[in-house]
């Protein structure tokens, strides 16, 4: 454990939990650690994907300590400059733009404020039935600029990400799911489990290709339609390029037609 982030590797799979009581709020040193495990996640060729989870039941992430905040340890004013929240911006992971492997983020409980942005950035999202996702930052008198304001009205219907900056709406995990915000919605006490059997099914893919997606999809993103075709045949994608000629891309081929499962190596 070490400043409220605890990291344990299971294989190919790392798993991230926040474990500051009582809301697992993110102070500098926080982000810091989140953001060298992102950096071990992205460097480490064993590691295939990561899973982010909070501790406890009731809250996922509050964002922002706001108790640091208060007392002038964290900077407002410029603050993704006056303060070092690591490699990848604030929880390592709102931007993050090199890391390639999938984080699945698994929800245990309320997702508010910064701790909802962290959650926008995350690739695959399970959360337990009883959790909702707010962004209460203008009632702050601030604004939800770590990924909110950016992501959310990509995920979910303009207007109803409007009501929630702009009138505090709150989604439950249901509402959420409906709108293709969540992946999947589950009781509290299969969350981890359906986790670790995405990350399980993430890890047995060929590493390249699953590096591909992400890295294809974040160049392309809100790229007019011949564009993204463009810019994904160019040079802005090398692992894309890299798992085209890998040897794992011929091993899949191979066991498909010999129909055998694959061994993949990352290369």
């Amino acid at each position: 454990m070490s400043d409220g982030v605890d990291v344990r590797r299971n294989g190919h799979i790392m798993e991230i939990k926040i474990d500051r009581p009582k809301v697992n709020a993110i102070s500098v040193a926080t982000s810091q650690a989140m953001a060298n495990a992102f950096s071990e996640l992205r460097e480490d060729e064993d590691l295939r994907v990561a899973i982010l989870t909070g501790g406890g039941e009731k809250i996922f992430s509050a964002g922002w300590d706001l108790k640091d905040l208060n007392a002038g340890v964290m900077q407002l004013d410029n603050w993704w400059e006056s303060d070092d929240y690591g490699e990848g911006g604030f929880t390592g992971l709102t931007e993050n733009w090199r890391l390639n492997k999938p984080v699945i983020a698994a929800i245990n409980g309320h997702a508010v404020g910064g701790g909802f942005e962290m959650a926008l950035a995350c690739d695959l999202l399970v959360a337990a039935d009883h959790v909702e996702f707010g962004l209460p930052e203008l009632t702050m008198g601030i604004l939800p600029d770590g990924g909110a304001l950016q992501r959310l009205p990509r995920n979910i219907p303009r207007n109803v990400a409007t009501e929630m900056f702009l009138l505090g709406r709150w989604l439950t995990a249901t509402e959420a799911a409906q709108y293709g915000l969540v992946n999947k919605v589950v009781p509290g006490n299969q969350l981890m489990e359906t986790a670790r059997e995405w990350a399980d099914s993430i890890a047995r893919s060929a590493p390249l290709a699953v590096q591909s997606v992400k890295e294809v999809q974040r160049v392309m993103d809100c790229a007019p339609l011949e564009k993204a075709f463009a810019v994904m045949r160019g040079e802005t994608v090398p692992t894309y390029h890299k798992m085209l000629k890998s040897n794992d891309a011929l091993e899949g081929v191979a066991a498909f037609v010999e129909k055998r499962a694959p061994i993949f190596k990352g290369e």
